[in-house]
């Protein structure tokens, strides 16, 4: 099961100064709804914002069902 805070940390460190909430939509720790503000999105489109926050999930990603994702530049 991949914890809240493992999606937090990850996203924080891969973009620096990121505002992260995360939430578990069903409970059982594979679907998760994802908002991300960050400094890096800027000049970015929607589609790299995203690819962004699927590179600093890395292998979590196999562990995760769904992931609903909310982005944009601060």
């Amino acid at each position: 099961m991949v914890s809240l805070e493992e999606i937090r940390r990850r996203i924080e460190t891969a973009l620096p100064g990121a505002r992260v909430e995360v939430a578990d939509t069903t409970g059982a720790g594979d679907h998760f709804e994802v908002q991300v503000a960050a400094p890096a999105f800027a000049g970015k489109g929607l589609v790299e914002q995203h690819q962004l926050v699927y590179g600093a999930l890395g292998t979590l990603m196999h562990e995760i069902h769904a992931l609903s994702l909310r982005t944009s530049a601060s």
